[in-house]
Order: C-alpha cells, then structure tokens, then sequence
C-alpha cells in the first residue's frame, strides 16, 4: 500500500513541478523599433554630368532607433533614385561606378564614422551599364550616412561622383546589288 501511495505522490510532485517550475516567467517588454525619418530638401534633383542628364529622385534619410532610450541600431541610410539619360547623338556611355560625398558648411567632404562603408554605386544588371545615345538607366541609391551630417547645419550638399567611358557611336548604311530568280 505504501508502494500505491508513495507512487501517487511521485506523480503529483512531478505534475506539480512541470506546472509550477516550468511556467513562464514574467519577462521585461520588448524593446520596440522604429523608423527615424530626416526630411530631405529638396527630396527630387535635376542633375547634368559630361554628355549625360537625369534626376535623382525619392531621397530621403532614414535610421533605425530603440523606442523609448533613442539608442541607433542601425545607421541612418539615405534611399532614392537615379535616373541617367545619354544626351548625345554619337556617343555611348559604358558606366563604371559612382561614389556619393557628404558636404559639410566649408565644401568639404564629411568623413564616414568607424565601421561605415564609403557609399558607393554598383551599376548592375546586364546591360545597365551601358547607354546608348537617347537611351537612359534608372538605378536605386542606398548609402550609409555619417553621423556628422544628421546635426543641424552641418550637411550643405551631397556631390554624386561618376565615372564613365564614352566611346564613338556610328551608324553606317551598307547597301549591294542582290537579284531573286533569273532576271
């Protein structure tokens, strides 16, 4: 009998720690985040370099930050487009890579902060790289942004640099003489 009730109280013990020692905890919140937008002036740009024109269009800076503490949790980003179009008549443009400066108040560029990568521009897609006269590309922007440049007064401009290859573009005709059948 000792042997019944001594195993009816084993299971209750079990039962009562599988439900007392394995219930959940209360646990602190969680840390919410959110979007930090920075307003960009003017958001859209009409831009001319060499043989090509475009805009740059959508920009805007956004960072992520814990709600409540404001802690970063991930760097701000500046996003937007870039549309080129080759304005000559005969010249190609084969597109190699860019680079975006951030300009402080003196016209110099502002430094990235440790860790950020220097914000380049990978034309991609095949094709892409290349324009032909009257033809244009569209490619999206996304790029760190130094800390520095978020404080009032500090960012005066953003120079977008280019470099390209243009090459001769001819269209030549070719006509010969043909006869179909015995003429």
């Amino acid at each position: 009998m000792w042997k019944y009730w001594g195993g009816v109280g084993l299971v209750i013990a079990v039962v009562a720690v599988m439900t007392l020692g394995c219930s959940q905890q209360p646990s602190a919140p969680a840390s919410l985040i959110e979007d930090k937008a920075y307003p960009v002036t003017p958001p859209a740009v009409t831009v001319k370099v060499g043989i090509m024109t475009g805009e740059i269009t959508e920009l805007k800076v956004t960072e992520r930050v814990e709600q409540g503490s404001g802690r970063v949790v991930s760097t701000a980003k500046l996003t937007g487009t870039l549309k080129l179009k080759n304005t000559s008549v005969d010249q190609s443009v084969r597109l190699v890579s860019g680079r975006i400066r951030y300009i402080d108040a003196q016209g110099r560029p502002i430094a990235m902060a440790d860790g950020q990568q220097e914000p380049t521009i990978k034309f991609a897609g095949y094709g892409a790289e290349r324009l032909d006269p009257g033809h244009d590309a569209t490619q999206s922007l996304e790029a760190d942004v130094p800390a520095e440049a978020l404080k009032p007064g500090k960012l005066r401009g953003i120079r977008l640099e280019l470099a390209y290859l243009p090459s001769p573009y001819k269209e030549e005709k070719l006509s010969f003489p043909v006869s179909i059948g015995s003429q």
